[in-house]
């Protein structure tokens, strides 16, 4: 998949070098969801139709993150983590526009004759929900009629589950709750946190239970505080662990900023200054305060029993 990076106004010698007949997904995509796999999917097999490339068009930053609108704290699926996802989606092209002030000022017209009609777009396919343009002037109907016959619009109906519709705020609010299980079903894969191992109070080691600090490599959504049994993806490795996030009130008191520690079940290896992409498959518990260091390691222990069952693992 190659991976093209465009600000408005879009020049016309970048138009021209991208400029060809091609299918194009339009839409930010925060999450790559099971609702936003389904425009996708049906924009990768038009083009297979059509004979042509399948693109996607995103923004970044967020809309929400440049405008100070809204619940929004991060990502759930950061760029890195897109691009690997809509590779295995069958996407050729992803289109990536620069988010900004002058952007978010921009008509629905002038986004259609200046960023998409220049790059030979023959059809767009946006969710039923798809809004652009300054304040969101512009729907689907709208991206049709400024697309002057030139460029067919193809609307996909919203994804259901259990009579829900799936959408990245339902799945942000599953998070935050410690509803991971509802999470992982709305994005039809497990959530995921990617970071780099660094130093931290090395205090797991002290009572048993040596721990990986993660940190995190961009803005992501921070799940509910508590215990996670998880799946860790480690160079060519998977290994399988249970997670703290949380800010450890048995040790502290005032701290806010969570933490994010992986112990890897029979693993040794230094991995410091390593990336992990670390995979939620179930939540445990939530984070609490032990009376005693004993108490707490108990706990541990039961934990990652919990997680080993959870997890189907055998040492």
């Amino acid at each position: 998949m190659r991976t093209v990076t465009l600000s408005y106004p879009m020049l016309p010698e970048a138009a021209a070098q991208y400029a060809q007949p091609q299918v194009v997904a339009l839409g930010q995509f925060d999450g790559l969801h099971l609702g936003h796999a389904s425009v996708i999917t049906s924009a990768v097999a038009l083009a297979r139709e059509a004979g042509v490339p399948a693109a996607v068009m995103t923004f970044y930053p967020h809309p929400k993150d440049v405008m100070g609108k809204g619940d929004y704290e991060g990502y759930l699926t950061p760029s890195k983590d897109k691009q690997e996802l809509l590779a295995g989606m069958g996407v050729e092209l992803l289109y990536i526009i620069e988010f900004n002030e002058e952007l978010s000022r921009v008509s629905p017209a002038d986004f259609v004759s200046v960023m998409l009609l220049p790059l030979q777009i023959i059809t767009a396919v946006v969710g039923f929900d798809f809004r652009f343009g300054y304040m969101g002037g512009g729907d689907a109907d709208t991206l049709a009629e400024l697309g002057q016959g030139a460029m067919k619009v193809e609307t996909v109906a919203p994804f259901l589950l259990e009579g829900e519709k799936v959408s990245s705020s339902g799945i942000r609010k599953s998070l935050l709750s410690g509803e991971l299980d509802k999470a992982n079903a709305w994005f039809g894969r497990c959530y995921h946190l990617r970071g780099i191992v660094g130093h931290g109070e090395k205090r797991g080691r002290t009572i048993g239970f040596p721990t990986a600090n993660l940190q995190l490599e961009d803005r992501y959504v921070i799940p509910a505080k508590g215990v996670y049994a998880v799946k860790v993806f480690y160079r060519d490795e998977v290994l399988y662990g249970v997670m703290n996030v949380g800010v450890k009130p048995t040790f502290h008191e005032g701290v806010t900023t969570p933490s994010f520690e992986v112990h890897l079940f029979d693993f040794a290896s230094d991995i410091y200054g390593q990336e992990l992409k670390v995979e939620l498959v179930s939540y445990i518990r939530s984070e609490r305060k032990f009376e005693s260091i004993q108490a707490l390691i108990a706990q541990i222990g039961a934990d990652a029993e919990t997680a080993k069952g959870m997890l189907g693992y055998h040492s």
